[in-house]
């Protein structure tokens, strides 16, 4: 398998975590914040969500760095660690809601549907990216 071939699967796989949480994500705003087993499944959706970006994103960015493409191996690279800064900066927020929640805060649910929007624009801006430079991958 040449470089450019294992690049374009790293950057299939990582689509997939991105493209799972641009379907999965919508379902919550279908349903109220304020009942602990969904804001627990939210949690869980994120948590998941930005793990597998991470993972997968360094293994494209080892990918493109093979592959000798540096600009793709940033910019992956930055969606990677991204993912990894988020990650804990993101589920340390939104626990800290959910005890607001629970301790009776009702502005937390507003606040936590806001970090839900936030989230799933996040997702859609850099998956907008990566679809966009797919087409650039396999061209030099």
């Amino acid at each position: 398998m040449t470089p450019n071939a294992v690049a374009l699967a790293a950057m299939v796989i990582l689509l997939f975590p991105m493209g799972f949480f641009l379907l999965s994500s919508p379902a919550f705003l279908l349903v109220k914040l304020d009942i602990p087993e969904v804001t627990q499944l939210l949690r869980g959706l994120f948590s998941s969500y930005f793990l597998m970006v991470s993972i997968a994103g360094v293994i494209a960015t080892g990918a493109f760095a093979w592959a000798g493409r540096l600009v793709f191996t940033m910019g992956i690279g930055l969606i990677a660690a991204f993912a990894v800064w988020a990650r804990g900066w993101f589920l340390q927020r939104m626990d800290s809601q959910l005890s607001a929640r629970d301790a009776g805060d009702a502005d937390a649910v507003r606040r936590l549907r806001r970090m839900h929007w936030g989230g799933m624009l996040s997702n859609a801006l850099q998956l907008a990216a990566v679809l966009g430079s797919t087409p650039y991958i396999m061209s030099a």
